[in-house]
């Protein structure tokens, strides 16, 4: 039973985590942008959820493991997304003098895009638990 749920918020649980990772990436594009010989960093979203998705879970996500004092205990971990696997440098429209990489609009705009397509992710799996809960409840 368990299994079934975590399936059915699998996909969205997996897209929640690699936008917090996006929204890390462009924060730090964001934050380095005066310092020079900065390269501005992305990663192609919709290439990362495909290789999360087919890998199960992703790969190298040891999570937090927990000791055993016999063999018969279960073994206990916590388990969620490794890092991106290909960080991409972004190949600026107009490179400054000092090397950096970060223009500011598109930083922005991605910033927000990526913000309003995580609250609508969450939207999405609150309602979905909400839609869950009813199903299960007895009239």
């Amino acid at each position: 039973m368990l299994d079934k749920l975590d399936n059915a918020l699998r996909f969205q649980q997996e897209a929640l985590n690699l936008r917090s990772q996006r929204q890390q990436v462009l924060s730090n594009n964001i934050a380095n942008a005066d310092t020079p010989n900065f390269k501005a960093r992305d990663f192609n979203f919709q290439q990362e959820l495909g290789r999360v998705m087919e890998q199960g879970r992703a790969a190298g996500s040891d999570g937090l493991s927990l000791s055993r004092t016999s063999a018969r205990h279960i073994a206990g971990g916590v388990e969620g997304s490794s890092g991106v696997d290909e960080l991409l440098y972004r190949v600026p429209d107009q490179p400054s003098l000092d090397g950096n990489t970060v223009d500011m609009d598109r930083e922005r705009t991605a910033f927000a895009d990526n913000a309003l397509r995580y609250e609508a992710d969450l939207t999405f799996i609150s309602r979905r638990i909400q839609g869950l809960k009813t199903a299960m409840q007895s009239e």
